[in-house]
């Protein structure tokens, strides 16, 4: 398979495919008799959507961009041997009877992009193909700009939480430094995301704090923070219950399990930070408190049970946030084949918050 691979990544990466059919099937059984494959822009995401053709209808199957190549590989090993693959300027042919000794043929072509708006790709607050310091030190990224496939997730993850925070930046001080806090920040990719975008891209003058339990953890993060001569920011180990502080505008906590979401909104709430950005996780601590004889037919499945507690919890820690004047959002964060852990609660607190007018709200 690896000339067909090396075929597949040249036409795929290169951003100027139009459309790649499989046909020939490799066994009678096979229920659809041939699939087409051509990029689009869903919900400003580039993707791969997959056609599946059978005898009297078509389905079709959205693919996300980075599991596109290895899609396309499964497809010629299992089901289909023959490809033909279109592009702008080349159309090629592969014959894959045998994978491992494929027939390519290629002929030249002038074509205009089919669908320009699907072969756009997203812009990105941080764009794939031009250099991020961060993004090469945590390997996210080459030293040329390309992020790498295996890291295509975490790259659009990175982008789609600055573009949560970009949008919420004009609540932030207008002067002076922005003081930042991310609580249970692990690796700290969302945290290096932050402080280059204000820092860097926006020029702005910010002091970011990052608070894990892990040591060594934090010592990886204060080392690369080091190495990148990002001076105003700082990792600490420490427990979010314990964290003493004199105050954020800004108060991040992405994944704190269960309880030390809340340690973390509560000190929010204390400190008056203008905005909350808190994705929760492992909500626990209602679930054996649930006890109601309407819903307990539903709740008698585990699974269910702790699903609804998680948002239930969210829900509730909503209110306690509407209750003291804060405007919130429950928005996705990511999307489901990434993490089921995807509800963020963005919170920002107005110029003149009406907390009792939130708390009247039924």
């Amino acid at each position: 398979m690896e000339k067909i691979t090396q075929v597949l990544c040249s036409a795929m990466d290169s951003g100027r495919l139009t459309k790649m059919i499989f046909a020939g099937k490799r066994r009678k059984s096979l229920e659809y008799r041939k699939i087409t494959l051509r990029p689009v822009t869903i919900k400003g995401e580039l993707m791969y959507q997959a056609e599946y053709h059978y005898d009297k209808k078509v389905t079709h199957k959205n693919i996300p961009y980075y599991e596109g190549i290895e899609f396309a590989q499964k497809i010629i090993a299992e089901d289909f041997k023959q490809v033909n693959i279109l592009t702008e300027n080349e159309d090629i042919q592969i014959l894959a009877s045998k994978p491992e000794k494929p027939k390519i043929t290629r002929h030249t072509v002038i074509r205009s992009a089919a669908d320009t708006e699907h072969n756009r790709k997203k812009h990105y607050l941080i764009e794939d193909g031009t250099p991020c310091d961060f993004l090469i030190e945590l390997g996210v990224m080459s030293p040329e700009g390309k992020v790498f496939r295996k890291h295509y997730s975490k790259f659009r993850q990175i982008n789609r939480f600055l573009e949560i925070a970009d949008d919420s930046f004009d609540s932030l001080p207008k002067n002076g430094t922005i003081r930042i806090i991310d609580f249970g920040c692990g690796k700290s990719y969302l945290t290096f995301a932050l402080y280059y975008y204000l820092k860097i891209v926006r020029g702005r003058s910010v002091e970011i704090t990052g608070l894990d339990l892990k040591k060594d953890v934090i010592e990886f993060c204060n080392r690369t923070a080091q190495k990148l001569n990002y001076s105003q920011l700082k990792f600490q180990t420490g427990d979010i219950a314990d964290y003493e502080s004199s105050g954020a505008d800004m108060v991040v906590t992405l994944h704190a399990c269960d309880t030390a979401t809340d340690y973390a909104l509560i000190n929010a709430v204390k400190w008056k930070s203008k905005v909350i950005l808190s994705v929760p996780c492992c909500q626990h601590e209602l679930f054996s408190q649930i006890k109601n004889e309407i819903s307990l037919p539903m709740l008698k499945h585990g699974i269910i049970k702790d699903k609804f507690t998680e948002l239930l919890t969210d829900g509730l820690r909503g209110l306690k946030l509407e209750a003291v004047g804060y405007d919130v959002n429950m928005i996705e964060f990511t999307s489901l084949e990434h993490t089921s852990k995807n509800i963020m609660i963005k919170a920002v607190l107005p110029a003149e918050p009406d907390a009792a007018a939130k708390s009247s709200r039924g």
